[in-house]
């Protein structure tokens, strides 16, 4: 196990991750930006450094900084957490190659499994079923885009081959809005991923949005940890994780979970990663994997009852996975609710000083939360600041302890979105579940139209 790691990231993901390293023994290094010196997890760490100014350009995504920073304090591992520096594979190779380990997997396969294109291709080779789509990246040639699109069926959806986070994809239903589309994504990719290169997929109409979790050593042992819904979601952003997902076939379930087990050992994956699929009429569809922890982990965690950041910890430092697939039992329901900063209809950020903040408690509550009263929230960076989970042995019980836990929660001198997940804890479609990933903006689209009448 390793003496020293260093957290290359900030909020919520920071403040677990250490948590996961004092239970281990194991001391942390934190490095913060100026704007994040009176964080809780800053304050609690053995070591802290600070790598720049605000802006994340030049500090959480500032390389030199962080290897530097590892560098002064010792550190043997950095572990990245999600967004920023998590799937970028030259900072992996960059950890790798100034004598630290990297905590996630290899950089070649984080490249592999970053571009959707490869990415695809790679699962098809390891038995994942794919949405019907191109045979790789789209010609240049309009002809042979438009004999695509026909091949698939309209409509169809253009996707970034390096996008993620929700960006890069525009869904096209005619044959005439098609090339102008293709280009327009083309441009927003080049901008936003430094890659033009996009693909073309069928666009499922209703789809739910179902991952599994998946945890890999590096002596090919591999196992998946049940499944999560998270189709609750706005502008591809989720906004409501569950786990396992409501009115699925445990069989369905089993099923692809073995194939995603088998394609990590094909790939010779590493770490804790997430197979992230479309599911229509009995079916699943592979959009993506995520090859780093995951902001809905702690609902897999309370269902499976194991520690998975620890877990990415240990197979890190060398250590073969301590269960096998047989091992893994599934047991109660857990949701998330993820807890921003913002306004709760309109979505605008509202970041500022927290001058009340009282967190909700009782039995199977779990609140994974950087903030306290005083804390200003910064106008610089993802405007969650923590997240209600809550467990039950039904799926009725976990949300009647969701909609207690919000009730009990204050969160004053900001604005959050608690009164929308309020409102969804109520909602009769979610409370049945099995809702599509277009079910909330389209309840939020109803109630702007009915407000404007």
């Amino acid at each position: 196990m390793f003496d020293k790691i260093l957290i290359a990231n900030r909020g919520e993901i920071a403040l677990r991750i250490q948590r996961a390293c004092r239970e281990l023994g194991v001391k942390t290094v934190v490095v913060h930006s100026e704007a994040d010196r009176e964080a809780k997890y800053v304050k609690l760490a053995d070591e802290s450094v600070c790598i720049g100014p605000a802006p994340s350009a030049q500090s959480y995504l500032n390389v030199p900084a962080i290897i530097s920073a590892a560098e002064v304090t010792d550190a043997q591992a950095i572990h990245p957490g999600y967004g920023f520096l998590s799937e970028n594979a030259d900072f992996a190779e960059r950890v790798e190659k100034s004598g630290f380990v990297f905590i996630g997997p290899r950089p070649e396969t984080i490249r592999l499994m970053g571009d959707k294109v490869s990415a695809k291709d790679a699962m098809k080779a390891a038995g994942v079923p794919c949405v019907p789509g191109s045979e790789g990246a789209l010609p240049d040639d309009p002809k042979e885009i438009i004999r695509v699109a026909k091949s698939i069926g309209y409509p169809v959806i253009i996707k970034a081959a390096g996008g993620g986070g929700g960006r890069g994809m525009r869904v096209v239903h005619t044959e005439a809005a098609l090339i102008n589309a293709v280009n327009m994504t083309r441009q927003e990719a080049q901008a936003a991923f430094g890659n033009p290169m996009v693909y073309m997929e069928k666009f499922l109409e209703n789809p739910r949005h179902v991952e599994i979790q998946v945890l890999a050593d590096s002596f090919r042992n591999a196992v998946y940890l049940g499944d999560r819904d998270c189709s609750m979601q706005r502008r591809h952003q989720k906004v409501i994780e569950e786990a396992p997902a409501p009115g699925i076939a445990r069989r369905l379930i089993d099923r692809i979970g073995v194939r995603c087990a088998d394609a990590c050992k094909k790939i010779g994956y590493r770490g804790a990663g997430t197979f992230e699929f479309l599911f229509e009429n009995g079916e699943f569809y592979f959009i993506e994997m995520n090859t780093r922890i995951q902001v809905e982990h702690p609902v897999t965690e309370l269902i499976t009852g194991i520690d998975l950041v620890q877990e990415q910890i240990r197979v890190a430092a060398g250590e073969k996975l301590r269960f096998k697939q047989r091992d893994i039992k599934l047991t109660g329901h857990a949701l998330e609710c993820r807890i921003n900063a913002e306004d709760p209809y309109k979505f605008t950020p509202s970041p500022g000083k927290i001058t009340g903040y009282h967190p909700p408690g009782g039995p199977g509550v779990r609140v994974d939360s950087h903030v306290y009263q005083g804390y200003t929230v910064p106008p610089y960076y993802d405007s969650m600041i923590g997240k209600v989970i809550t467990y039950g042995d039904t799926r009725d019980q976990a949300i009647r302890r969701m909609s207690i836990a919000l009730s009990e929660m204050i969160v004053s001198g900001i604005k959050t979105n608690i009164p929308l997940h309020q409102e969804l804890m109520q909602d009769a479609r979610f409370v049945d579940g099995g809702t599509s990933i277009h079910y909330l903006e389209q309840k939020l689209a109803d109630q702007v139209l009915a407000k404007a009448k």
